[in-house]
């Protein structure tokens, strides 16, 4: 016998139902109401496998009425593959705000999905662009996909994917490959074996790598830090990252969503290229897209790029978006005599060094200047940095070989905090101190006389450690106490790992009580997230690290407050910084940042006016962080050569080290860099009151699909509702804290170990912490419908409530007299179980899905009255008034039960009309597929399943 897709069948003791299969020799099979975990194969020629029916509710078996609440969630929260509009929210562990279903919807919208997710950093871009990826994975229109990143952001997105969206992917990184190509067949790429992958840029954009890729690159890739490809003009690895995926994007089957907070780096032209990614027609969009005779151009490109500020989303359907509120400050710290000396000392040896490199040849001369600029970097950090880096120079340690292009491009990089800019790691080691201008052939007495100067002043930075003495230091200390005194949990930023060692040190002695961890770049990234869940679980606590924590962790859950404790160089990395704290699921209302510089420091004082104080002005005025003009390290070196090179007489050899004009130079460029900002920002502005903010977008249409999803698959209020009702039917106790009837409600859960043991086979904590949406504090859990408590909870009232010889805090019948109705009303919960099916263009894809629907009536069976919807779901509101004796609950409901031949042709007419529905929803949503050649069916499978009969009687009069 040949069973078809949705029928029931009895094997192995257990009823089942059939899934679709490519294999006709074999069953595929879930069991009824079991989790995707427990699909087998069953093949009939070895087992038997016998027709099952699901038998309507035993009268005998009667309970309670508000049973069919709790069986009606128990349900659909168990479904993984559900009917709704959207088929991969029975598969995700979030419920995805409705502002980032705007970019799900624009890319549904497209025949090839080609979209830059451009939105403000901490609202959600991976989310958004990992929705998108599960949703066309579901739809069986995409079986791959790879994710190109900065290797520091690769475990992020793996962690990511496999937490929120339940996809397993593999780190293709160089430490990997081997392990992933191990036993693969000659001439078999890795990413033939591996469906879904996550992939460092660093390793696959070389030429030995990269047509490799190209040949069998999967049909979605998601481009993360997508403006750092956008340009083939700069160093080798900048060509070789847009070469790579200027390919990849001239395939025009390919799926491709760009992810970047900064699509714009200030160059009309490199934002031209990223956008030609999308349409190579974009290449040639004018340089402003104002104006009426533009607005064409500005829709066509909104189709593509979606760009929101905090400010667009944080009332978006007026559903309000916890997003903190950024609190900035300054606070400043004064050298000692002691340090200004040091200080001088340390300008000097480096303005003499620079002398000893005039009348040399210009790669000497680099080598000089960089050296200059990085023994200042350490310096300014803490004595500990420039500890290391002066006994290093004072040993001549031995530079490696470089050509002069990739001296100047690692060495700008690294002094300038560009690195961000390049798919490698961010670097925070001491710049310079393993090469020096000691190690370059001099004359013997000058030789000797630098050496001799490092080690003096070597020791005299020694000297000058520990709060007593080091005023920076001193002053932080205070700053960090003041932070916790008012609530806050700070992360202090530091340049170098000396100095957050130092610094971590230094705060663990002066707080004793406080649970004070530093994490820098010398530990693997596993090991740096074990730091930080550490740290999660105390009272008190204090992160000090380097800016290997700007990229990659997400610290929003454990810390509220960021110090800078060493100015960055460059203001991208501080909006970096901050954005670990200041984000979507920021359980406070506010986060405070702290920029701490030396008010008598130069070098502070300059990065922090012409740099820093900008940069916080137009964030301040537009509400989004606007990156400064790419060539602006110009500035810096010129502040930086006026600093070090002012005074005296300068050789031609001397100058040739400088801009032209040394300090001359510096305040124009310095105006000339302000208006190219100023001009930048104002184009943000326009550009963030335009579609491409996406507020066109029908705030009907978003709500409809909101609603819809939330209906089939269980919207958040739907588990805290059933997981608190349903831990206190079992036993167990819920405290709940704040708002009782909203999500964001904390609730203390604590079960009993002898109420656990009256309930074997149910997983469950003696004591939770949970909250139901974000955000969610250190130490609280955060309860999703996929999470193994909602899945365990569900599995267990469907499974009691189905089995007559179980007990169960559910019923499959309940019978109560109620003032909600005024005539005998039955409530019928169904299953109803459809085959979705997608085909054409290569595309062969078929899914069991099911839905909860609530059926009611008036009257009897045999002249039913029947209720519209919004009726039936009424009826759960519905409490109990009045008695009602065994007896008289047994013959209504086994009334029902004898005349359900009567009610099956309207329930089976409902379940048609529902598959017509979905298909219209499914079609809507996917529109632009039609143009592919693809069409859907969505069919009723089977007769529907009877979970529940419930009978509400009129009260009787007194």
């Amino acid at each position: 016998m040949t069973y078809a897709v949705g029928s029931l069948v009895k094997a192995r003791g257990r009823d089942w139902v059939v899934l679709p299969s490519a294999d006709h020799d074999w069953y595929l099979l879930k069991p009824l109401g079991g989790s995707d975990a427990e699909i087998a194969c069953i093949s009939p020629a070895l087992e038997r496998v016998d027709p099952a029916a699901f038998p309507l509710p035993d009268p005998e078996q009667h309970g309670d009425a508000r049973s069919c609440a709790l069986l009606r969630d128990a349900t659909r929260l168990g479904f993984r593959s559900t009917s709704g509009p959207f088929r991969s929210f029975g598969r995700i562990a979030v419920e995805p705000r409705p502002y980032q279903l705007v970019p799900l919807l624009m890319a549904l919208k497209q025949e090839v999905i080609r979209l830059l997710i451009a939105d403000d950093v901490g609202i959600g871009k991976t989310v958004e662009a990992s929705l998108i990826a599960r949703e066309l994975i579901d739809r069986g229109e995409v079986t791959r996909m790879t994710v190109l990143c900065p290797p520091q952001l690769a475990e992020q997105w793996q962690d990511e994917l496999e937490k929120k969206f339940h996809i397993k992917a593999e780190l293709v990184l160089p430490s990997t490959v081997s392990r992933l190509e191990r036993g693969l067949d000659v001439g078999t790429s890795l990413f033939e074996v591996y469906p879904f992958t996550i992939v460092s840029l660093d390793y696959i954009k070389s030429q030995r790598h990269r047509d490799e890729f190209l040949r069998v690159c999967p049909e979605l890739v998601i481009v993360d830090e997508a403006h750092a490809c956008a340009s083939a003009t700069g160093n080798k690895n900048a060509q070789q990252r847009y070469d790579l995926v200027r390919r990849l994007a001239a395939d025009s089957s390919r799926h491709m969503l760009f992810v970047t907070a900064t699509p714009h780096s200030g160059k009309d032209d490199v934002f031209r290229s990223l956008l030609s990614f999308l349409n190579p027609e974009f290449e040639s969009l004018p340089d402003d897209l104002a104006g009426r005779e533009n607005e064409a151009a500005r829709r066509n490109l909104a189709r593509y790029f979606v760009q929101r500020r905090r400010g667009d989303i944080r009332a978006f359907m007026d559903e309000a978006t916890p997003v903190p509120e950024r609190l900035t400050g300054e606070i400043t710290w004064r050298f000692s005599p002691a340090e200004k000396a040091y200080f001088q000392s340390v300008l000097s040896l480096a303005r003499d060094s620079l002398k000893l490199g005039e009348d040399r040849d210009q790669f000497s001369q680099r080598v000089f200047w960089w050296s200059a600029l990085a023994l200042l970097r350490a310096v300014t950090s803490s004595p500990a940095a420039a500890v290391v880096t002066l006994r290093s120079r004072a040993l001549g340690l031995a530079s490696e070989d470089k050509n002069l292009q990739q001296l100047d491009d690692e060495a700008r990089q690294m002094i300038y905090d560009l690195s961000f800019t390049d798919d490698t790691a961010i670097t925070d080691t001491l710049a310079g101190a393993d090469s020096s201008e000691t190690s370059m052939e001099l004359p013997d007495n000058a030789r000797s006389n630098l050496r001799r100067r490092y080690s003096q002043l070597a020791k005299m930075a020694e000297d000058l450690e520990g709060p007593d003495k080091d005023a920076k230091l001193r002053g932080a200390i205070d700053i960090v106490k003041r932070l916790l005194k008012e609530g806050y949990s700070p992360v202090v930023f530091c340049r170098f790992i000396h100095t957050a060692e130092y610094v971590g040190n230094a705060l663990a002695k002066a707080l004793p009580r406080v649970f004070v961890s530093s994490v820098t770049g010398m530990l693997a990234p596993e090991e740096r997230e074990n730091r930080v869940e550490q740290l999660s679980q105390a009272q008190q606590r204090v992160l000090v690290c380097t800016d290997c924590l700007s990229e990659g962790i997400n610290l929003q859950a454990a810390f509220n407050a960021v110090v800078h404790y060493d100015l960055s160089w460059n203001p991208t990395r501080h909006e970096q910084r901050e954005g670990r704290v200041d984000r979507f699921g920021q359980p406070f209302s506010q986060v405070k940042v702290v920029t701490y510089y030396g008010e008598d420091n130069p070098i502070d004082g300059y990065v922090l006016d012409v740099l820093l104080r900008k940069h916080e002005s137009i964030r301040k005025a537009l509400g989004i962080s606007v990156p400064f003009p790419e060539d602006s390290d110009k500035v810096m070196q010129a502040i930086l050569q006026g600093l070090l090179l002012k005074g005296g007489q300068r050789s031609a050899a001397a100058q040739s080290l400088a801009l032209p004009g040394m300090e001359d130079f510096f305040n124009p460029e310095k105006k000339r860099l302000e208006q190219e900002w100023d001009s930048l920002a104002a184009r943000e502005q326009k550009r963030s009151r335009t579609v491409f903010a996406q507020q066109t977008v029908k705030v009907d249409d978003v709500a409809r699909e909101v609603s819809a999803a939330g209906e089939a698959a269980g919207s958040m209020r739907t588990v805290e509702k059933f997981v608190s009702s349903t831990i206190r039917l079992l036993g167990g106790v819920d405290k709940t804290t704040g708002m009782p009837d909203s999500v964001h409600a904390l609730h203390d859960f604590y079960i009993d170990k002898q109420v656990l043991k009256q309930h074997p086979g149910l997983v469950l904590p003696e004591k939770l912490c949970a909250s139901f949406a974000p955000p969610v504090r250190s130490g609280q859990a955060l309860i999703t419908r996929t999470h193994p408590l909602v899945e365990n909870l569900a599995g267990y009232v469907f499974d009691t409530a189905m089995d007559p010889e179980l007990s169960s805090v559910a019923s499959r019948s309940g019978v109560m007299r109620t003032d909600a109705v005024s005539t005998r009303t039955t409530l019928l919960l169904c299953r109803f179980r459809y085959e979705l099916r997608t085909t054409g263009s290569g595309i062969s894809h078929s899914d069991l899905t099911e839905e909860c629907a609530m059926l009611a009536f008036s009257g009897s069976p045999q002249n039913a009255a029947w209720l519209d919807d919004s009726q039936a779901k009424k009826l759960l509101e519905a409490e109990p008034r009045q008695n009602v004796d065994d007896s008289a609950s047994m013959n209504f409901l086994g009334r029902v039960n004898e005349g359900f031949e009567h009610l099956l042709p309207h329930i089976m007419e409902v379940m048609s009309q529902r598959a017509e529905t979905l298909l219209d929803a499914h079609r809507r949503v996917r529109a632009a597929s039609r143009a592919k050649g693809m069409r859907y069916d969505v069919s009723p499978q089977g007769e529907p399943d009877v979970l529940g009969i419930f009978v509400y009687l009129p009260l009787l009069n007194s």
